[in-house]
């Protein structure tokens, strides 16, 4: 049975919220631990590593929230489902999959064609 969109935007919504415990628990993980001291340079290496992968999946994870606050948004507007290239209303198999996409699947094929 397909998907409607009341159980995509239920689904946004949960995800919404997921992605802003997440983010704000990474953040706060990056700001607490830092890089400290140590008598070793290898102790140090390891932090500088760890906060380096714990920034980048801070900023993953913002750019995933990003797009999912966009994708509710449109549902306020009514332009949810909606390709933002061409126009098209996006397949709801597709929405099924990634409810926060903004293109439909041929434009999305074209972008990373470029790529």
């Amino acid at each position: 049975m397909p998907v409607s969109y009341a159980e995509l935007r239920c689904r946004l919504a949960s995800k919404e919220a997921e992605l802003s415990t997440q983010l704000q628990d990474i953040q706060r993980e990056v700001r607490e631990e830092g890089v400290g001291y140590s008598n070793h340079m290898a102790d140090v290496g390891t932090e500088v590593f760890e906060q380096a992968r714990d920034i980048g999946l801070a900023n993953q994870l913002a750019a995933s929230h990003r797009l999912v606050k966009q994708a509710l948004e449109k549902f306020e507007d009514g332009t949810y489902g909606i390709c933002e290239s061409c126009g098209v209303r996006i397949e709801l198999a597709r929405l099924e999959v990634v409810p926060e996409a903004r293109l439909c699947f041929d434009c999305q094929s074209r972008l990373e064609h470029r790529r």
